[in-house]
């Protein structure tokens, strides 16, 4: 390819809301042009790019014995409102009418529609199991769209769909998708960890997201120093919590504890370790058609893990409980305990403090609290776990202590169980000729967004590096003058021989200036660029390495051989 024909426009400006590299880069570097609010059209090098991505994708999916298909975009709402997801989802789902006043959606994800592919075609536990992916568009309706191709509202997606008999032969298909995604995350070049998370809106009995990390990650990541234990934060958990601090020993009884609106000032009220401390935190739980002031108890010098939260009590949505709900709900802010509550309140306590004593607690009585509680006689529904992993808790594998690292989500592989089959009333005959709801896995990568991806784990204050795996181009022939015929001359003999052996090479063959040149080099990050310059004259040219800007020279009788090496 020649640059004079090839459509890159790069730019010294990045986008004014843009504060993540790729989002940056991708744009400055012409990969990709936004067009609306999360909305980004692929130009041609961002093409290359996605597509060596999805080749990758596709190959390995290929491999793993899962049949690729193509599902429309538009879905009918029926099929979400059988599942039950048309009003849960929230409002990321965007709803429509056509002119019939039918309801439709734009689908972020398909698990309707590969039920309703399969159910009434696949009747029997012979045909089973079966695997449908896709790598198609999706559409999320974003609140904020940020971070460019990271959060935006249209996106590509491969996503897979698994049936099967059994809960057993879900999870193997589980864990062969594991493997793929493996393979498929080593071979972009990508440093990832393959993490226990939560399933969120998809939903299911157990998930696992696979973060690539990076500085610039949106999640947090709980890694331990020794094992191979990894979880998105949102899912994490630790061995129980101890302490060395000394017991506070105290027969149960009421104290008048004024001022004490906070764990800290309880603490130092009472001078004892926060450990010993029960915290109440106050929120507004927002289900499909009502809402309800909830409360959740953790120990004081912990923190509540909002997902965690939200998970327990089965919301869509938990938001801060205002003075007013608060104080209508008959709580007292400041001193709330489990022991003593409005019979309406609803409640949850972290599973750390089941059946601990010697605990103080709020008293539900204005700056009044209750020492020397023990944690009996709850209902066990009650007990969830509901703490925020951090830095230095222990791992539950090996002991070892745990460290918080950020990443980006890539991929997400679920098992939904028979959660969708039942819903939609998807069934098979088993061995013994019995109607079963099918068990199901689903499978996600982000596509698209491994574009975004690559940067954030490679790139430098000048702009993307790219590696062999995913660079438009390997090689980057920049003639410094195109008006020395000398430097032109040879620069089109190089570039016609590495193309016509099949090296995948662009020509800088444009009237602008060499300064221009190299700078567009650096910002896009081919991996190596050949620079055919004064140095000819000796006989000589450049070879500089994207990664390190390293320059090496290279004798004219040497270049291709050299090239062919290093492209080999």
């Amino acid at each position: 390819m020649r640059f004079s024909k090839f459509y890159a426009p790069t730019t010294k400006d990045a986008p004014k809301d843009a504060t993540l590299p790729s989002h940056k880069f991708l744009v400055r570097a012409g990969f990709v042009n936004q067009y609306g609010s999360g909305l980004y059209n692929f130009l041609p090098m961002g093409k290359i790019v996605f597509d060596k991505i999805k080749n990758i994708v596709k190959e390995e999916m290929d491999a793993s014995g899962a049949n690729e298909i193509q599902m429309g975009v538009v879905t009918p709402a029926e099929l979400w409102k059988q599942s039950g997801r048309y009003n849960a989802f929230g409002k990321e789902l965007l709803r429509f009418h056509d002119r019939k006043n039918n309801d439709f959606v734009l689908g972020p994800t398909h698990e309707e529609v590969a039920v309703d592919i399969v159910r009434g075609n696949i009747n029997s536990y012979k045909q089973l199991p079966l695997h449908l992916y896709q790598i198609t568009t999706k559409f999320r309706d974003e609140g904020r769209p940020r971070y460019g191709l990271l959060r935006g509202r249209e996106f590509t997606m491969k996503d897979g769909y698994s049936f099967h008999d059994s809960k057993e032969c879900m999870k193997k298909e589980f864990e062969n998708m594991e493997a793929t995604y493996r393979r498929i995350f080593n071979r972009l070049g990508l440093n990832f960890r393959a993490v226990d998370a939560d399933s969120g809106a998809i939903g299911g009995s157990g998930s696992k997201e696979f973060m690539v990390l990076a500085d610039n990650g949106e999640d947090d990541i709980v890694v331990c120093s020794s094992c191979d234990y990894a979880a998105n934060i949102e899912a994490a958990s630790r061995a129980k919590k101890t302490t060395i601090a000394e017991t506070p020993e105290a027969d149960m009884a009421k104290f008048h504890t004024p001022n004490c609106g906070t764990i800290s000032e309880v603490a130092e009220f009472f001078k004892i370790d926060e450990f010993y401390t029960v915290k109440a935190v106050i929120k507004k739980a927002i289900y499909e058609d009502s809402e309800e002031v909830v409360l959740f108890f953790v120990r004081g010098d912990d923190t509540l893990q909002e997902t965690k939260a939200q998970n327990a009590c089965g919301a869509l949505e938990l938001v801060d409980a205002s003075e007013e709900e608060v104080k209508a709900a008959g709580l007292v802010a400041g001193s709330c305990g489990p022991f003593g509550l409005p019979e309406n309140i609803n409640f949850f306590i972290d599973s750390e403090l089941k059946d601990e004593a010697n605990l103080i607690c709020g008293a539900n009585e204005h700056e009044y609290h209750n020492v020397g509680m023990s944690m009996l006689n709850f209902n066990k529904s009650r007990y969830k776990d509901l703490v925020e992993v951090r830095a230095g808790d222990i791992c539950t594998c090996c002991g070892s202590k745990l460290e918080v690292t950020k990443g980006i989500e890539v991929g997400h592989i679920f098992q939904l169980g028979q959660k969708y089959a039942d819903a939609m009333g998807a069934t098979f005959l088993d061995e013994n000729g019995k109607a079963q709801p099918f068990y199901m896995g689903c499978y996600g990568i982000g596509v698209s967004r491994l574009v975004a991806v690559m940067i954030e784990a490679s790139h430098d204050d000048k702009g993307c590096i790219w590696n062999r795996q995913t660079t438009p181009f390997d090689l980057d022939i920049i003639i410094s003058n195109i008006k020395n015929e000398d430097e032109l001359k040879f620069g089109e003999n190089i570039y016609n021989s590495l193309k016509n052996e099949g090296y995948n090479v662009i020509l800088d063959d444009r009237k602008d200036r060499f300064g221009p040149k190299i700078k567009d080099f650096e910002l896009i990050g081919f991996p190596y660029a050949l620079i055919v310059g004064k140095g000819l004259k000796d006989g000589n040219v450049e070879l500089v390495d994207r990664k390190t800007l390293e320059k090496r020279p290279l004798h004219v009788d040497e270049v291709e051989s050299k090239i062919r090496e290093l492209l080999a």
